[in-house]
């Protein structure tokens, strides 16, 4: 993930905020670059490879003045050069920017389409010339550019910008990446994180989504969505001592939820060409035209991510698809096909059953695919390709971005082997394409629900038995909302196919036993509310989580105890959208339960033994 450093000081700030950067090195990143302004004059510099490179750079070329910008990028809309790294400039500002601006190609042609040049392949290089060109054109003052700018730009970003002749001026603004403000005598910061400014300062002032902030040596001004002036609360940090903060979230696991916008926008844009409209897969991939068969495996949560790309593979590319836990996996005696490719996945990469799985498939001729969070890792080096998802350091022990990540890897490789196999033509790659990269927005509308939630919450946290229900690709998704609420409130719950039910869980049905039915809007939608209504028939307490027209449609038959509007999205992509409220109702109702939400009892992060 990207990682920004901003100062207004008194003193010269490049040698500082190559020191903030250097405490964002653990995000991972490609190369970076800073900038200031000095007499008046914008100046920057900029390298590839790690911080050395630039370090080395500002020795042979230093950078002066006491205002500045920085920034380490992980190389998403373009290769890791000098000319796509950040800073982005041009004659009368500089800016850096974390996340994926999703209306960027439409931005850039129409900014070509009035003369103005680009230099480099990046999304962001759209927001330093749209603001430049309010500026020029329509004779604007810097604050009135940046307000313009940020109402034409779509997705989900933190940003930063200084300006020519502005030599006491830090313009950002932060939606759904976050950006916290630092407080110093007579000097100002700003960070992706408390980490980067501990050096500084432990005086914290977190941004709210939508906030918009001016940021002078001797204070700032903080507007929220609306531009009305806001105060957002002060608090002490303890980065210092800690190697990844909170970011003003109570829990890694909440702050992990609200990352999801961001970091599946990080993943999508490793694997998708946006202009092209097309998936661009790594250049050591698997040879999907050619196989008889796929095996995924997995262990928990990433399991159940595999079990929704099976859905996808069966479905856009035709091929079959076995899947089952690393642990049984590894001790079948399975018939390996001879032109057969096997894909594993794994948060840290280094999961002891997964990794035994692989080797095994290996000893039998596979082709091996790995699906991980940490490029460096043992899974990582064994396969013979590897899909990293870019989500960025998952603290919290019960999976929250790693999942959607995974799913938007393990999406991008399903239509990638439809279009390999050739049951996908181009207009159906454009038209999935197009619905992939919606995804971040829709993820933001769902965090939205969290108040609504977090309500429902203090009611299923008195209940001592759970049942989820899903068809088709939602019920991975039920398991998966199961197993959230088990690992964190301790409370037993259970994931069912929704047409399962009659056989034999619907003997536990009672009115102490709420059911949670994920029904998006789709051609199994009649059948999943009818199991719901056989479900209400006994007595039983239903949440439904389905889009408008699916609960308008359910009342019909009677109206469930509580229900939940999810966004609308293409069909097959539904589990991005409905993880976010699984994962919020597992979190709010841990919190009434007053467990220990980031780190529950018996459970660790990477699980390296059988």
């Amino acid at each position: 993930m990207c990682g920004i450093v901003g100062i207004i000081a008194k003193a010269e700030v490049s040698g500082p905020i190559l020191d903030g950067l250097k405490r964002l090195e653990y995000r991972g990143y490609d190369s970076s670059g800073i900038a200031t302004i000095h007499a008046g004059r914008l100046e920057r510099r900029r390298a590839v490879g790690k911080l050395q490179a630039l370090e080395q750079t500002l020795r042979e070329r230093p950078l002066h003045g006491a205002i500045g910008i920085g920034h380490t990028r992980w190389a998403t809309h373009g290769a890791p050069n000098v000319t796509n790294a950040h800073p982005h400039a041009t004659e009368t500002i500089a800016v850096v920017h974390n996340g994926i601006i999703e209306n960027f190609a439409e931005l850039r042609e129409s900014l070509i389409a009035k003369g103005v040049a680009f230099e480099s392949e990046t999304d962001t290089e759209v927001i330093p010339q749209l603001i430049n060109h309010l500026l020029v054109s329509h004779n604007m003052s810097p604050v009135e550019a940046f307000q313009g700018a940020l109402k034409k730009l779509q997705g989900a970003f933190a940003i930063a910008a200084i300006f020519d002749g502005e030599e006491d001026l830090i313009l950002c603004a932060r939606r759904g990446s976050p950006l916290a403000l630092g407080r110093g005598e007579g000097e100002r910061f700003l960070g992706s994180d408390a980490y980067a400014l501990a050096p500084f300062t432990n005086r914290i002032t977190y941004l709210k989504e939508g906030d918009w902030a001016i940021i002078r040596q001797d204070g700032w001004q903080i507007f929220d969505a609306t531009d009305t002036e806001v105060e957002r609360r002060e608090q002490l940090s303890d980065a210092a001592s800690a190697l990844i903060d909170k970011g003003g979230y109570r829990h890694f696991m909440a702050k992990e939820i609200h990352e999801q916008p961001e970091v599946i926008g990080h993943t999508l844009s490793a694997y998708i060409d946006p202009v092209a409209r097309k998936v661009t897969l790594p250049d050591r991939a698997l040879d999907f035209k050619n196989l008889e068969r796929l095996t995924i495996s997995a262990c928990g949560t990433a399991f159940y991510a595999g079990q929704i790309a099976k859905y996808w593979f069966e479905e856009w590319a035709r091929l079959p698809v076995e899947i089952d836990i690393a642990s049984e996996l590894r001790y079948r005696v399975l018939p390996w096909p001879k032109q057969g490719a096997a894909l594993f996945i794994s948060q840290s990469g280094e999961t002891a059953d997964t990794l035994a799985a692989l080797r095994e498939a290996k000893a039998h001729g596979q082709q091996i695919g790995a699906v991980i969070n940490v490029p460096e890792s043992t899974i990582a080096r064994e396969a013979d390709a590897c899909f990293p998802t870019n989500a960025g350091p998952e603290i919290g022990v019960a999976s929250t971005k790693a999942f959607t990540c995974q799913l938007a890897t393990l999406a991008c490789l399903a239509l990638a082997a439809g279009v390999a196999r050739g049951h996908i033509d181009a207009k159906r790659e454009g038209e999935l394409v197009d619905a992939l990269l919606e995804v971040p927005r829709l993820a933001l509308e769902a965090i939205t629900l969290e108040p609504q939630i977090e309500q429902i919450a203090h009611e299923l946290a008195q209940a001592s038995d759970v049942l989820y229900l899903g068809r088709g690709v939602s019920f991975p998704l039920a398991m998966e909302g199961a197993l959230k609420l088990k690992e964190i409130s301790y409370i037993h719950a259970e994931g069912y196919g929704a047409g399962e039910l009659k056989h034999g869980p619907i003997a536990l049905i009672d009115e102490k036993v709420p059911v949670i039915v994920l029904a998006p809007d789709d051609r199994l939608f009649e059948k999943t509310v009818s199991n719901m209504q056989e479900v209400m028939a006994r007595g039983g307490c239903c949440l439904l989580m389905s889009s408008a027209a699916g609960i308008e449609r359910a009342k019909r038959g009677g109206a469930p105890w509580q229900s939940l509007v999810i966004p609308d999205i293409d069909q097959a992509l539904s589990p991005f959208v409905y993880a976010i409220p699984a994962q919020l109702l597992a979190y709010h109702t841990a919190l009434v339960k007053g467990t220990d939400v980031d780190q529950p009892r018996n459970l660790a992060k990477s699980v390296t033994v059988e």
